[in-house]
């Protein structure tokens, strides 16, 4: 019996691409997951939580004074009494933790850093006050010199140049001094070799085996660090740059490098800075070495936000919350911005 051939055939691979199809699917439609809000969120790859911010905090010596930083529309300098308030309101909206930075006054600067040694210091003093105040939220102390130094580099300087052994020193007495006020998380930040590796040492052998250590593994000689230093009164200071110490932008291999040392030294996570013009190296981070991997929108992406929306540009807010969402969808666990409280105040509304 002769048999009628079907000349209904299946498309090809190449067919069905052409008709937007899957062979042997119906027509594929990307919007069906678009058409609704609680469809774009049941398939959300990404999502930004209060718990994945960190507030970046700038401290006064006056306890009670306010100060507005005016390269930074929004942010201000906060004596210890505000910051406290302030600490407190970041623990209720669930944000993690908060990054402290000194702005020390001109007369306790010296060429060596003398204050960042000082037990009672700005920091010392505000960790313990935070810790008493609001038990529940991280607290992060930034060790570098630069806040303390005359010249406003990270290290100490012979000669022009940086003394890298010598500043290790330093820097690990600066980080007992924190850890011993209470700081859970030391961040080492000046990108001395080394230093990671010999803080974790100091740590252990005073019995702060708990307290974690951030390194700031890449960080860039970036010029979007401008209004931190104006923040901190470090900006006039600085005498040259810190492209000897401060890495390259435009290298990427160089910072798994960097990341990979501080991981055997003994770093608990790292942290890519800055941040949005660098998420290309947050990825290769987290895919090579699937470690805690941190970014921080530093100051000078925080203002373009802020200057933008200004002059009508955008809306801040969304603009805020799209910027912090590329930081996770590219592999951050935890990020520092200074729109961070603004943040967990929109995703809890």
């Amino acid at each position: 019996m002769k048999q009628h051939s079907n000349n209904t055939a299946s498309p090809t691979a190449e067919q069905a691409s052409e008709k937007n199809t899957a062979p042997g699917y119906p027509q594929t439609r990307m919007r069906r997951l678009r058409g609704s809000t609680w469809m774009r969120g049941m398939v959300a790859e990404n999502e930004l939580k209060p718990a994945d911010l960190i507030w970046p905090a700038f401290i006064l010596e006056d306890a009670d004074k306010v100060e507005p930083v005016s390269t930074m529309p929004g942010v201000e300098r906060l004596g210890i009494e505000k910051l406290v308030t302030k600490a407190q309101e970041a623990q209720e909206l669930g944000v993690s933790a908060i990054a402290l930075f000194p702005v020390v006054p001109p007369s306790k600067k010296t060429d060596r850093g003398d204050e960042s040694v000082n037990p009672m210091n700005l920091i010392c003093n505000a960790v313990k006050r935070i810790r008493d105040a609001a038990p529940d939220i991280g607290i992060i102390t930034d060790v570098a010199l630069d806040p303390y130094t005359t010249h406003g580099h990270d290290g100490i300087l012979h000669d022009d140049k940086i003394a890298n052994d010598e500043t290790v020193e330093i820097l690990c007495e600066q980080a007992l001094n924190q850890a011993r006020a209470g700081a859970d998380i030391i961040a080492p930040s000046d990108m001395m070799d080394g230093r990671v590796g010999a803080i974790r040492k100091a740590l252990d052998n005073e019995g702060f085996e708990d307290v974690a250590i951030m390194s700031y593994a890449a960080k860039y000689a970036s010029c979007f660090y401008g209004p931190f230093r104006d923040a901190v009164g470090s900006k006039a200071a600085l005498k040259g740059d810190k492209k000897t110490y401060q890495m390259n932008p435009a290298n990427s291999d160089e910072a798994l490098r960097e990341v990979e040392l501080d991981i055997r030294e003994g770093a608990d996570m790292v942290m890519v800075k800055p941040g949005m013009p660098y998420l290309d190296i947050v990825r290769r981070v987290k895919e090579k070495f699937s470690v805690p991997t941190f970014a921080y929108q530093v100051s000078g992406e925080y203002a373009m936000l802020r200057h933008a929306a200004n002059e009508g540009c955008f809306d801040f807010d969304t603009a805020l919350m799209e910027s912090l969402l590329g930081f996770k969808r590219a592999g951050c666990n935890g990020i520092l911005s200074y729109g961070a409280i603004d943040a967990a105040k929109l995703l809890k509304a």
